[in-house]
C-alpha cells in the first residue's frame, strides 16, 4: 500500500476516531497492563487545547501517533528500520507547527484539517504497514492481529460488539478476558471516551 492508496482509503475523522477507539478497549480488555498494549487512546492526552491521541506501539520500534484536535486530525508513523524521508514536513499546514515540533521521529505523516474532505500525507511508501489495521477497521482484522499477537483464541462477536462501540457488561468483557470486569475498567473506559 502506498501513501496515496492510504489518504484514498482511511475513513473520515469520525469513524477513524471511532476505530481507534475501538482497537484501544480492545487492548484494554485482552491486556490488561498497559505497557503490553499495542493500541491506546486518551482522551485526556491535552485537555486545555482539545487534544486526544490514540497511538500504535508494537514493542519494536515501530508506532504511529494521532492527534485529533480542534485544526484537524494530525498522524505521524516511524517504521525503524526505514530511511528518514527527506522533506517530510514540507507541505504541513501551519495549523500542525505543534505537532511537528514534537521530539518524535517520523518517516510518514499524514493529515486532514477540519472542514477539509481529504487526507494529504507523505513518506515513504514502504511505511504505510503500519495503517493497514485503520485502513481495514474491521473486527476480523483485528481478531487475527490479536490472535498472532497474543497467541490465544479471540472472540470475534465479541470483539464486532466492542467495535459497534457498545456498552461493555462484564459478560462482553468476560468473552474477550476473563480476568476483568467492567468495574476493574472504569479508567481505561473513561481515558478512552469509550460509550458507558
Amino acid at each position: 500500500m502506498s501513501v496515496l492508496e492510504i489518504v484514498q482509503s482511511l475513513p473520515g475523522v469520525d469513524e477513524l476516531r471511532r476505530r481507534s477507539q475501538a482497537l484501544a478497549m480492545c487492548e484494554a480488555i485482552i491486556s490488561p497492563d498497559w505497557e503490553s498494549r499495542y493500541y491506546s487512546y486518551d482522551s485526556r492526552w491535552n485537555v486545555e487545547r482539545g487534544e486526544h491521541l490514540a497511538s500504535m506501539r508494537n514493542g519494536s520500534g515501530d508506532e504511529y501517533s494521532i492527534v485529533f484536535s480542534p485544526a484537524g486530525v494530525w498522524i505521524r508513523g516511524l517504521d525503524h528500520e526505514a530511511k528518514p524521508a527527506p522533506g517530510l514536513f514540507d507541505d504541513v499546514p501551519a495549523v500542525f507547527a505543534g505537532q511537528i515540533g514534537e521530539p518524535a521521529f517520523a518517516n510518514i505523516c499524514l493529515w486532514r484539517e477540519t472542514g477539509g474532505n481529504q487526507w494529504h500525507g507523505r513518506g515513504l511508501d514502504d511505511v504505510s504497514w503500519l495503517f493497514e489495521m485503520l485502513v481495514d477497521g474491521s473486527p476480523e482484522a483485528y481478531q487475527e492481529f490479536a490472535e498472532d499477537y497474543y497467541e490465544e483464541d479471540v472472540d470475534l462477536a465479541a470483539v464486532t460488539e466492542v467495535f459497534g462501540l457498545r456498552p461493555l457488561t462484564d459478560k462482553l468483557v468476560r468473552r474477550l478476558n476473563p480476568a476483568v470486569t467492567v468495574e476493574y475498567l472504569d479508567d481505561d473506559i473513561t481515558e478512552i471516551d469509550y460509550p458507558r
